[in-house]
């Protein structure tokens, strides 16, 4: 080979290699997340998990993305250890699938229809379609499958390449020499270890073998012992991203290493076993890519469906690597709060993006029932509820920074449009979760005044409060639940019953004034339920915001100030009838307006 086929070969390496990096974002971002969350529901039956690990590393061509993403479930407490053996398996098994698309590189037909079959017929016309899509195309799913096609036509063009660029090393001596050196056993297996290890994919690793056998030098003697080894340098990834996890994640790590050991091991020692007695014939003849794929599919399976019964066995091993200390510390509430904003989580960005919706959810949750609870401290003073108010409070406060900061990393992530989309409805609502918060801080300084000047608010004032109180509850409950489910429709219930809240604040502030003109209330208490109001009313024009983003986002745009202004511009009978409908639901006591 001289030196243009040298760059030739690296060129066509690099094709492959870029092609299955472009299909397999391609794929995750179709996906959306939603075949993780498949992962994190289904794995109560070995079985079963089995074929969701292989299902899904199928979909995603990445034994590694899954691996990872199953570390990552046990390390935030979403999965037990021993839900993990079983997708882990079925993940070794699911990356044979690459070898077996890949093989089709080796058909040889005249038959029209045969030729069809093979990839250098048929990835010009997927390239084709996939560069229309991605070019004229305004929908998302299509501008993904199109990267799908056009990756997967890189990927087989970049095999193609390769395959040709060292068809002449079969002249070489050196060459033969060093893959007649990987007939041993331990050479071999350490050889698709390391590179396998380097480049941190076996799906790769089985690729790039499987285009050497085009010099047909390479005899199944040799290829079966890397085989082996790139089964086990695919476990670096999962070891990598178990360095400072929780112990459950690393075991985790472990399983997924010890599983390919063992597997191998076993592989080895019976096969080499039977060959000293019988003899195989086939170790002498010349590998082809379509052989290469029946033995990895054929390790991959055989290894699970002998060490699956042996599941927990792999579970204790892995414990007894790396044991329980005797004391063991438990992890303060806010911080399993943030569990699910794992970074391994970055690697499926689908995935990582309905976590932050998750916690984002949580973070709404909480701020309402911190506001809930200070509105009761009005009527009924506890310390021991004053004292949660303000630990919800420093919590939301540290959900805002945690959020905040995994999405700046997200951020840098392939997001799909819906993904993009959920980002931005994040980051305009936490801000407004936050100040939610900040009120019910307000409203427990108010409720502090009460109890240290024995103040009591007139029968009346008291009514009043209800009535308001109630209604800023269902705009809280409304924006929470538009917010969590996407909810259009209870979304636009949000800004009639907001300016129904307007009024009742100013009426409220009226009345008391009459009231202290009537000597029935103080300026004190006036001070007191102003403030109060205040706060109610502030609150109901954050549920408004979150509201409004849920709306204008799905319209793909964010202009609050516009959307208010049409609103209110276009005279829409439905929302004046809402409006309407809140007002004679919320009336405040009769004598009072």
């Amino acid at each position: 080979m001289d030196f243009f086929g040298v760059l030739t070969m690296l060129g066509g390496l690099a094709l492959f290699l870029y092609g299955m990096e472009t299909m397999g974002q391609g794929l995750e971002k179709l996906s959306g997340g939603r075949l993780e969350k498949i992962l994190e529901k289904l794995t109560s039956n070995p079985v079963k998990a089995v074929l969701l690990g292989a299902g899904v590393t199928a979909v995603i061509q990445s034994s590694s993305a899954t691996t990872v993403m199953v570390v990552g479930f046990v390390n935030s407490g979403i999965m037990k250890l021993t839900q993990a053996v079983g997708i882990i398996m079925g993940a070794n098994i699911g990356t044979t699938v690459t070898s077996w698309i890949l093989s089709l590189t080796g058909i040889e037909s005249s038959n029209f229809f045969v030729r069809l079959l093979k990839p250098s017929s048929f990835s010009p016309v997927l390239a084709l379609i996939g560069v229309c899509f991605l070019l004229f195309s305004k929908n998302e799913k299509k501008k993904d499958i199109g990267t799908i096609l056009v990756g997967f036509a890189v990927l087989m063009t970049g095999m193609e390449t390769m395959s040709g660029a060292v068809k002449p090393l079969a002249d070489v001596p050196e060459f033969t020499g060093i893959l007649t050196m990987f007939s041993n056993p331990i050479l071999g297996m350490l050889a698709g270890a390391l590179l396998t290890a380097v480049i941190q994919s076996s799906s790769a690793s089985v690729g790039i073998l499987q285009a050497l056998c085009a010099t047909g030098a390479v005899s199944f003697g040799s290829a079966i012992p890397i085989i082996m080894g790139q089964n086990i340098g695919t476990c670096v990834t999962a070891m990598l991203s178990g360095i400072g996890a929780s112990k459950n994640a690393r075991r985790a790590a472990l399983v997924h290493l010890y599983f390919n050991i063992i597997g191998t091991v076993i592989f080895m020692v019976v096969f080499y076993s039977l060959n000293a007695v019988v003899h195989f014939s086939f170790l002498d003849q010349s590998a082809n890519a379509m052989g290469i794929a029946v033995v990895h599919s054929s390790f991959n399976v055989a290894a699970t469906l002998v060490l699956l019964p042996f599941s927990k066995g792999l579970v204790k091993l892995a414990c007894m690597t790396i044991k329980d200390t005797d004391i063991r510390v438990e992890k303060p509430a806010e911080e399993n709060a943030f569990r699910l904003l794992d970074e391994r989580f970055l690697e499926t960005p689908g995935y990582a993006v309905e976590q932050c919706k998750q916690t984002a959810v949580d973070m709404a949750k909480l701020a309402r029932d911190g506001l809930l609870t200070s509105i009761d401290l009005l009527n009924h003073y506890d310390e021991e509820k004053a004292r949660k108010v303000v630990e919800m409070e420093d919590l939301v406060d540290r959900y805002e920074d945690e959020l905040g900061s995994y999405m700046v990393k997200l951020g840098n992530q392939h997001l799909s449009r819906f993904d993009n989309h959920t980002v931005s409805l994040l980051l305009h609502c936490i801000g407004d979760f936050e100040r939610i918060s900040d009120h019910s801080m307000n409203l427990l300084s108010s409720a502090e005044e009460m109890k240290k000047k024995n103040m009591v608010f007139s029968a009346e004032a008291k009514n009043e409060l209800e009535v308001f109180v109630n209604a800023v509850r269902e705009i809280l409950d409304l924006a929470i639940s538009a917010f969590e489910k996407n909810n259009i429709k209870k979304a636009s219930q949000v800004e009639p019953l907001e300016e129904v809240i307007d009024d009742i604040n100013t009426l409220v502030k009226a009345n008391h004034i009459r009231r202290l003109q009537k000597g029935i209330c103080t300026i004190e208490q006036g001070f007191v339920l102003s403030d109060i109001s205040t706060n109610l009313e502030r609150v109901s024009d954050h549920c408004s915001n979150i509201a409004i983003s849920v709306i204008e986002i799905d319209r793909d745009g964010f202009d609050a100030h516009g959307y208010l202004e049409n609103l209110k511009k276009e005279n829409d009978p439905k929302f004046a009838a809402m409006v309407e409908e809140y007002r004679k639901k919320y009336v405040l006591p009769a004598g009072m307006e």
